[in-house]
């Protein structure tokens, strides 16, 4: 069975593998982002986190260094109609993040941890770090870094979406389904 995907994003291009909406979900729950908030996102790929933050909140920066990805996430924001609260900023993460009294920092890239000092100093107290990891490992070194720095309220969560053929005969799970896409690490940044 296809993966379901939402209007907003069924008219964008992909290229890197995308953070799906079912970690997305969790991603916008769980950190509070809303019509008010700063984000910075890093890693935009193909841009569907960067463009599921900007259809909510005020601004979202999304760093990426790479030249055609950071061309596919602002086509991809054009599609999707978000461009206004969307930038794509050619920049490396790993060099630091301009933006301060920042809500919520997503890292979807390789060695994430490394760029936690960055995200710490950007993020407004009581602000959300996210970590996004297809590997059980990184989202444990990402993890222990980020109680080392001092983030609290640390959760590690994977999400299941499981699909149902419903029909008269019955009704019962799908025979295949999407199980695991990512692990997701999150922190938040609260007073020492």
């Amino acid at each position: 069975m296809k993966e379901y995907v939402p209007p907003i994003l069924s008219l964008c291009k992909r290229g890197p593998q995308v953070v799906l909406p079912k970690d997305i979900g969790l991603i916008l729950a769980y950190s509070g982002v809303g019509k008010n908030s700063l984000v910075v996102d890093a890693g935009s790929g193909s841009g569907w986190l960067a463009i599921s933050l900007a259809n909510i909140a005020r601004k979202v920066v999304s760093y990426e260094w790479r030249e055609e990805f950071a061309r596919l996430a602002e086509q991809n924001a054009k599609r999707a109609g978000v461009s206004e609260s969307l930038e794509i900023k050619r920049k490396n993460v790993f060099d630091g993040i301009d933006e301060e009294g920042v809500d919520l920092v997503t890292l979807d890239l390789a060695e994430a941890h490394k760029a936690l000092p960055h995200a710490y100093s950007a993020l407004k107290e009581g602000g959300f770090v996210f970590g996004y990891f297809p590997n059980i490992e990184q989202a444990k070194t990402f993890y222990e870094e980020c109680q080392k720095i001092g983030f609290s309220e640390l959760h590690m969560v994977e999400s299941f979406v499981r699909h149902f053929l419903v029909r008269q005969a019955g009704t019962r799970p799908q025979n295949t389904g999407l199980v695991h896409t990512g692990y997701i690490v999150f922190g938040r940044k609260q007073k020492p």
